[in-house]
């Protein structure tokens, strides 16, 4: 019987010559990542009696969630953080103005092929897209690794998900996983590997790929995966400065579950409140009235993202009572959708052009929903209360249904 993906990684960073799923094995990651969350693992790290971090080299901080501090309180976060860095000699360290860690660290040549990546973040599982193990893990584990270079981890069971079949006009990667996650839940998951194949993903941009990844984290997994090819080696070329090996499954691996999509019939899907599995087609929900659309975070924030808004918003107007807040990923998307005019577009359009950064996504600052509003969004949470009020309500969307939304003032298909 053949290895999947998983448990070939975990093997090799483990030392051993094969592991098996529920297996406990103790691996050094190839980077442990952090963000604004990083002034409470600090506190957990010395507590636990060490000075010195283990090894700064494998240690990436990025300032992201509430870019530029809101409070005195996130003010005096990010200087614990600063300082911090500054007393450990963190060199890989991404302060306010680089954008959302996920498009961040691979941007900056963090993320390769093979490598092992665990990150104080649900979405950590972004970096799959790349052909990485990548995993979100808990603020005291990573004060642990912090400490000791170390952690254990479960070998997880593999759950294959093949999709075919080319998109019709309007639909992305965003609706393959929102439907994958309606059907099996988001618990259909949990713990578990994710290795997305088929033709459909192989035409697939890194960008789309990075969303397959990111919400995979919406329905429980502990990593996600999509083969690196030359696409992958073309987008990491000039970013990497080191050779990496990547870890392929074999054809005959044991997989928990094997689910096969094909989207050439696929519609636009909405993730409807309060619940990422509560998806159904945009067909069922058009004419639900929006007070705001938002296009960005570590979902749907990339170049391809903003363009696709663009094409839908270019000589129109948003809808008079809408607010379009737009959220760069990261400054080096920024500075390119500013290159090329595509946020002249969005901006000409009526949408607010925001500074590179998680924004209204974790409920924080610049966006904040009132009571009774509603908001269409590129996001991948709609937790009730997620942006705000307990009392408001969130749906999720691919960036061209929000676009065609904020036009229409009312939730509708591109």
């Amino acid at each position: 019987m053949g290895k999947t993906f998983a448990e070939k990684v975990l093997a090799s960073k483990s030392g051993q010559p094969e592991v098996v799923p529920g297996q406990i094995v103790n691996v050094a990651p190839d980077v442990v990542m952090s963000h604004d969350n990083s002034a409470f693992i600090l506190e957990t790290f010395r507590e636990i009696g060490v000075t010195r971090l283990k090894d700064p080299s494998r240690v990436v901080m990025a300032l992201d969630h509430c870019v530029p501090a809101a409070t005195e309180r996130y003010a005096l976060n990010h200087k614990m953080v600063r300082e911090f860095v500054a007393e450990q000699g963190i060199e890989n360290f991404y302060d306010v103005e680089e954008g959302v860690c996920h498009q961040v660290l691979p941007e900056k040549g963090h993320v390769l092929p093979g490598s092992l990546i665990l990150g104080s973040d649900s979405h950590t599982t972004t970096y799959g897209a790349f052909g990485a193990f990548a995993a979100g893990i808990g603020r005291s584990e990573t004060a642990a690794i912090w400490a000791t270079g170390k952690m254990w981890l479960r070998v997880p069971e593999t759950i294959h998900i093949g999709v075919t079949g080319a998109f019709r006009r309007g639909v992305s990667a965003k609706d393959v996983i929102l439907r994958v996650i309606g059907d099996l839940g988001a618990d259909g998951a949990l713990y578990k590997s994710v290795e997305f194949s088929g033709e459909t993903i192989r035409a697939m941009s890194i960008a789309g790929r990075m969303v397959l990844c990111n919400m995979a984290a919406e329905m429980g997994a502990k990593n996600a995966y999509v083969a690196p090819d030359e696409k992958t080696d073309n987008w990491l070329r000039g970013r990497v400065k080191r050779s990496y090996q990547p870890v392929f499954p074999d054809e005959d691996a044991d997989h928990e579950l094997a689910a096969r999509y094909d989207v050439a019939g696929l519609e636009p899907q909405v993730a409807c409140p309060h619940a990422v599995d509560n998806v159904v087609p945009v067909s069922e929900v058009e004419g639900t009235r929006i007070n705001q659309a938002l296009i960005g975070t570590c979902t749907n924030g990339r170049m391809e993202d903003l363009r696709a808004a663009a094409m839908i918003l270019k000589g129109r107007k948003v809808a008079r009572g809408v607010r379009l807040l737009v959220f760069p990923a990261s400054r080096e998307v920024y500075l390119d959708a500013l290159a090329d005019g595509t946020l002249a577009v969005l901006a000409t359009s009526g949408g607010i052009i925001m500074n590179p950064g998680c924004g209204p996504c974790l409920g924080a600052h610049e966006g904040i929903l009132a009571p009774g509003e509603v908001c269409l969004s590129t996001a991948n949470r709609n937790f009730k209360g997620r942006m705000g009020s307990p009392e408001a309500k969130i749906y999720l969307a691919n960036p061209e249904t929000v676009a065609a939304s904020a036009v229409a003032g009312e939730i509708c298909a591109p």
